[in-house]
């Protein structure tokens, strides 16, 4: 039987207390297996000792999109920053670097000083990096990215490239569209990890199963999907690693939280609740069993 490694990822650690307490109470309920930190989140130094304490496997989620850099020579007069002095955001990260307004050498400097600080932080560097809101995959970017990486010696990181992404009919239509860019983002950002000698999970799960998406059902079938793909091209008694992305928290309460401007609409809302709600559920850990999936982190690939 195909043995299958499942890294379970809690995204946005250290957004605001409340997060962090969710991504605790699930680690502890062995329903997360892993996290990936904000550096520049509200509550990051918190998240530090969280993990420490609990002994949880942490990685870096590099920031370019939300709130403030950390490296204090960008936090006036950079290509980063908008108007208000803070990050482009999601989409506006995205038109500035299709217009060419983004310097790529103060990307790689803002990484950089992201990887630094994850350092002080937790004593150690980060195992995997992947980026927040996928800008580690775009154009560009994905170049600089990998380039750190491998300077600080970090072998994995996340591509998302969700298999069945194109048949989840529940996804609304302005959404799919960005999480196809995504995917596409990916497929070309393939060659260029592999250059650099990056390695991530062999499927990646996330996109389908976000927020109001997810449900014991919608991983269960994601997860089964995956090891069926696996299976049909894996020698018998071989490994598979697949990376599950979840959100789950407590809302955030303004003005509590973000990464320097305050939470988003997203933290704020009952999704990262029912995120939380679904993961602990017992019967996904017995469907875990029953497929011979291990739970895992980063650092035990």
């Amino acid at each position: 039987m195909l043995q299958v490694k499942l890294i379970v990822t809690g995204d946005d650690f250290g957004y605001c207390p409340r997060r962090n307490q969710g991504i605790v109470d699930c680690f502890l309920a062995g329903a997360v297996s892993n996290v990936s930190l904000l550096v520049n989140g509200s509550a990051a130094a918190d998240a530090a000792k969280l993990a420490r304490r609990y002994n949880i496997p942490i990685g870096l989620h590099a920031n370019l999109s939300e709130g403030s850099p950390v490296c204090e020579v960008l936090k006036t007069n950079s290509s980063l920053l908008n108007q208000d002095g803070f990050f482009h955001g999601k989409m506006g990260f995205r038109t500035a670097l299709s217009k060419g307004l983004l310097n790529m050498s103060e990307v790689k400097q803002e990484l950089k000083a992201q990887v630094e600080l994850f350092h002080e932080l937790t004593g150690h560097l980060p195992p995997h990096m992947d980026g927040h809101q996928h800008v580690h995959v775009l154009p560009e970017v994905r170049h600089v990215f990998a380039e750190v990486l491998e300077e600080y010696g970090i072998k994995y990181t996340r591509v998302p490239i969700e298999p069945g992404l194109h048949n989840c009919d529940w996804i609304p239509p302005s959404l799919m569209d960005f999480y196809l860019g995504v995917e596409e983002d990916s497929f070309n950002t393939v060659d260029v990890f592999t250059k650099h000698g990056i390695r991530w999970p062999d499927i990646y799960i996330g996109l389908s199963t976000m927020g109001r998406n997810m449900s014991v059902s919608s991983i269960r079938s994601a997860i089964d999907s995956a090891v069926l793909r696996l299976s049909a091209g894996a020698p018998r008694s071989s490994t598979a690693t697949i990376e599950l992305m979840v959100h789950p928290g407590y809302p955030s309460v303004p003005p509590v939280g973000g990464c320097g401007e305050g939470p988003d609409d997203f933290s704020q809302s009952w999704e990262r609740l029912h995120e939380l709600q679904t993961l602990i559920k017992p019967e996904l850990q017995s469907h875990y069993k029953s497929r011979n999936i291990q739970l895992c982190s980063f650092k035990d690939l």
